[in-house]
C-alpha cells in the first residue's frame, strides 16, 4: 500500500538511467525529420511521438507511485527500458519495414506498465489504472496490427492509436491517482533538460567534418543561445510550478498533472525535436539559404515550445505575459529569413525574439515588485 507521505521527493538514479533511452528516442525522431522533410514525415513524427510520450509519461506517473528501491520493480523497469529501446531502434523505418518491431516493443511497454501499477500502488491507484489499461492495450493492438499491415492501413491504425490514447482521459477520470508534487515536477523538468540536450548534441553532429572557422563558431553559439533561451522560458519560475502542484487539492493535482505535464509537455517535446532537426541541417551551411522545410521546422519548433509554456503556466494558474504569445507569432515570421537569406539570420532572429520575451517578463516582474 503506497501512501503519499512515504513517497520520495527526489528522482532516483534508476529513473535518470531510464531516461537515457528517451534521449535515444528523441535522437531517432530528430533524424527522421532531418532526412525526411515534407508534411508526411512531419505527421509520422507527430504520431510516433504521441504514442511514445503517452506511455513514457505513464512511466513518470508510475515511478511517482512505486518504490524504485525494490528489486522486482527495478528489474521490471529495466524491462520497460528494453521495450522503449526496441521502439527507438525501429523509429527510422517504422513506416516502411520495422513497424512490427515498433509494435512489439510498445506492447511490452504497456504490459509492464500495467503490471507494475497493479502490483505496487495503492488500492485507489489500482482502480484508477484499471480504467486506463483497456485503452492502452487497444492502442498497443492498433500499433502492432498497423505494423503488420503496413501501407495506408498502418497510417490509419497508428493515427487512430495516437488519437485514442490522448482522448482516453475524457472517457475516464484521474480520480484515484496520487501525485507527489515535488518528485513529479522534478521528473518532468529533467525530461525537458534531456530533450533540450539533444538540441546541443545535434550541433556537434551537424558540424562533423566542417572546418572550424568564424562562421561555424557563430552559428554554434547562436544555436546554444537559442537552446538556453528555451530552457529559460521553461525554468524561469520552477519554484512557482512546484508550489502550484503542491498546494492543489489531491484530486485536482492529478488533473493538473495530466493536462500540464502530459498534454502541454507533449507540445514542448515536439517543439524541441523540430528545433533540433532544423539546427542539425543549418549548422553545416550557416551562410546559405535553408530548404523551406528546414526553415519551417526551426520557426515552428520555437513557436510551439513558446506557446506551450503559456498553456502550461495557464493550466497551473500561473501568471504569464503576452510577450510569450507575441514571441510565438513572431517566430513563425522568421521562416523567410532562413529560406531567403541564411540559417544564421533565422537563428539570430529566433534567439532575439525569445530573449526579448524573457526581458519583457523580467521588467514586468520588477515593476510589480516596485
Amino acid at each position: 500500500m503506497s501512501e503519499l507521505s512515504d513517497r520520495s521527493a527526489r528522482v532516483s538514479t534508476l529513473e535518470l538511467f531510464f531516461d537515457l533511452v528517451f534521449v535515444f528516442t528523441i535522437t531517432q525522431l530528430t533524424n527522421v525529420l532531418v532526412t525526411g522533410g515534407g508534411v508526411t514525415t512531419a505527421i509520422h513524427v507527430l504520431v510516433m511521438l504521441a504514442v511514445i510520450w503517452w506511455m513514457y509519461d505513464g512511466y513518470a506517473w508510475l515511478t511517482n507511485a512505486i518504490s524504485t528501491d525494490l528489486l522486482r520493480f527495478r528489474l521490471l523497469l529495466l524491462g520497460g527500458m528494453a521495450g522503449f529501446l526496441v521502439i527507438a531502434l525501429a523509429i527510422p523505418t517504422a513506416y516502411t519495414s520495422n513497424g512490427v518491431a515498433f509494435g512489439l516493443g510498445y506492447l511490452v511497454v504497456v504490459l509492464l506498465h500495467a503490471g507494475m501499477y497493479a502490483k505496487g500502488t495503492s488500492v485507489s491507484e489500482v482502480a484508477a489504472i484499471l480504467r486506463i489499461v483497456p485503452y492502452n492495450l487497444t492502442a498497443a493492438g492498433l500499433v502492432l496490427v498497423g505494423g503488420i499491415a503496413g501501407g495506408r492501413a498502418q497510417d490509419v491504425l497508428w493515427a487512430g492509436a495516437a488519437i485514442l490514447v490522448w482522448v482516453t482521459p475524457w472517457f475516464t477520470s484521474t480520480e484515484g491517482f496520487v501525485i507527489a508534487a515535488e518528485h513529479f515536477v522534478e521528473r518532468h523538468g529533467l525530461v525537458i533538460i534531456i530533450v533540450l540536450g539533444e538540441s546541443i548534441v545535434v550541433v556537434g553532429a551537424g558540424a562533423a567534418g566542417v572546418p572550424i572557422d568564424l562562421r561555424l563558431v557563430l552559428v554554434a553559439l547562436l544555436s546554444l543561445a537559442l537552446s538556453a533561451a528555451l530552457w529559460w522560458l521553461y525554468f524561469r519560475d520552477e519554484e512557482d510550478v512546484e508550489r502550484a502542484m503542491r498546494t492543489a487539492a489531491p484530486t485536482r493535482r492529478a488533473r493538473l498533472a495530466l493536462l500540464g505535464f502530459g498534454y502541454w509537455h507533449y507540445g514542448l517535446v515536439l517543439g524541441v525535436v523540430a528545433v533540433a532537426a532544423g539546427l542539425k541541417k543549418a549548422i553545416g551551411d550557416p551562410n546559405d539559404p535553408l530548404a523551406s522545410w528546414i526553415g519551417t521546422e526551426l520557426a515552428v519548433g520555437v513557436a510551439l515550445f513558446t506557446a506551450c509554456t503559456v498553456g502550461f503556466r495557464a493550466t497551473l494558474g500561473l501568471a504569464t505575459s503576452r510577450a510569450r504569445l507575441v514571441a510565438a507569432l513572431l517566430a513563425l515570421a522568421t521562416v523567410p529569413l532562413g529560406t531567403e537569406w541564411s540559417a544564421t539570420s533565422e537563428l539570430a532572429a529566433l534567439t532575439a525574439i525569445v530573449a526579448g520575451a524573457l526581458l519583457v517578463e523580467a521588467r514586468e516582474d520588477v515593476a510589480k515588485r516596485g
